[in-house]
């Protein structure tokens, strides 16, 4: 969850200096990019991305908390356990 929020701040933050300053903003979706910009925009997005992936991935205890409080309330066992599977990566031991 976290991760997610700090993976789309990464991106956001190599994507604002091309937001249109004219007539859009990136909340919009609207860029403007160069063409030969392009190849070092993907290269720092995929470095943002990297980054963010490399931490360990493992969950803090307020994703955990906040999940299982979500997953609460839905109707069914089988509704939460899918909800656990789409948040976290859950290996089999």
């Amino acid at each position: 969850m976290s991760g997610d929020r700090s993976a789309t701040e990464k991106i956001l933050s190599v994507l604002r200096p091309y937001a249109s300053n004219w007539n859009g903003t990136l909340g919009r979706g609207d860029l403007v990019i160069p063409q030969r910009e392009i190849p070092r925009l993907i290269h720092d997005i995929l470095e943002a991305l990297r980054e963010v992936s490399e931490r360990g991935g493992e969950a803090s205890e307020m994703d955990i908390f906040q999940i299982l409080s979500d997953a609460r309330r839905l109707p069914s066992v089988q509704d939460q356990v899918e909800r656990l599977r789409r948040s976290f990566l859950i290996f089999k031991r």
